[in-house]
């Protein structure tokens, strides 16, 4: 067999026991989960903001940015919510490169699935223990979910997964908001259908076991910009594509109708400076539009301690091994910026 079968992984139920997740910070958890959860549901005008570095590969710089972002968002409570990027998972286009801490909790060593979860587990609770800010992450895996769903408050559907059905089922068992992206080629009515399955209750096969679901009216829709048959990245964050992904919206009658905007990857053309410029032009773009007002509920920024990037090899703190972040002092500004003016 071309298989290899390293090693059972133990369940989720077992790494759950070993490395449990307290009684308090489940409380601080729920009271979070409830106060992002009116905002798609419009009992609250509060913003979403999910920032954070590309991928967390250093448990030790991932706390010390998270516990920064809990500083600044002491400030700006009244207006933004700040959900902590925390991915763990990366996908590759071509399967190659550092796929996240769940294969590699050391980027210089050879994957290790079994610590990789144990390690993603650690570094979140640990993040919400110093923060008191419950993280998002990407379900680059749907069966890997159930070992971190006490502990996060939002889940992104990347590009690459936004046309898979098991993860569009998986979503539809989930009780957070989640927010599927449009594929790498653009098409919308892609994530809107991706968005109208998770909406739904469906019977599938999950971890070994058949499973019912009652859909998620949380599930939503991220703009990434796409990628032409040219190889050119094409953003959709302007004006007209926003009020175009509103209208097909309406048609679907979907639950819940909510965009969050992603201002880096394609958006970007990866540009990673760029994204504080993306960022001022959505927000005036929600501030003309009844609309979009109603409807844009968050960002999505890629931000670390340092700026740039550097080789998985890299010694700097805070600097991400995979796509290129604002530093910090940028990222702070940025905040204080968004309250100002959503």
């Amino acid at each position: 067999m071309s298989f290899n079968y390293i090693r059972k992984i133990p369940s989720s139920e077992e790494i759950i026991n070993e490395i449990p997740f307290s009684k308090e910070l489940a409380s601080i958890k729920q009271n979070r989960d409830i106060e992002i959860r009116s905002v798609f549901e419009r009992k609250s005008d509060k913003f979403i903001l999910i920032i954070g570095p590309c991928s967390a590969h250093d448990e030790d710089a991932v706390c010390d940015y998270v516990n920064r972002l809990a500083r600044v968002q002491e400030k700006v409570k009244e207006k933004i919510i700040i959900i902590p990027r925390i991915y763990t998972n990366k996908p590759r286009t071509t399967g190659e490169g550092y796929k996240g801490m769940l294969h590699q909790p050391d980027p210089t060593d050879k994957p290790n699935i079994l610590e990789g979860l144990k390690a993603i587990r650690r570094m979140h609770i640990r993040a919400i223990s110093e923060s008191h800010l419950t993280p998002a992450d990407e379900m680059l895996y749907p069966e890997n979910y159930t070992y971190l769903q006490d502990v996060l408050s939002y889940v992104a559907i990347g590009a690459r997964s936004v046309e898979n059905q098991q993860h569009r089922l998986t979503v539809s068992g989930m009780d957070i908001p989640v927010g599927m992206k449009n594929p790498t080629s653009g098409d919308t009515s892609v994530m809107l259908n991706a968005i109208y399955a998770a909406q739904h209750g469906h019977t599938f096969l999950y971890q070994g076991w058949e499973v019912s679901t009652t859909g998620n009216p949380l599930a939503h829709a991220i703009l990434r910009g796409a990628i032409n048959h040219y190889g050119r990245n094409i953003p959709n964050y302007h004006y007209e594509d926003m009020m175009n992904l509103a209208m097909d919206y309406e048609e679907r009658a979907l639950t819940n109708p909510a965009i969050l905007v992603d201002t880096n990857h394609a958006n970007s053309m990866k540009k990673y400076k760029e994204q504080p410029r993306i960022v001022k032009e959505i927000l005036h773009s929600r501030k003309i539009s009844p609309i979009l007002k109603d409807m844009v509920k968050g960002l999505m920024i890629e931000s670390y301690i340092e700026e740039g990037c550097q080789a998985p090899d890299g010694k700097v703190y805070g600097k991400s091994i995979t796509d290129p972040c604002l530093d910090w002092e940028d990222s702070e500004k940025l905040i204080y910026y968004i309250a100002d003016n959503i």
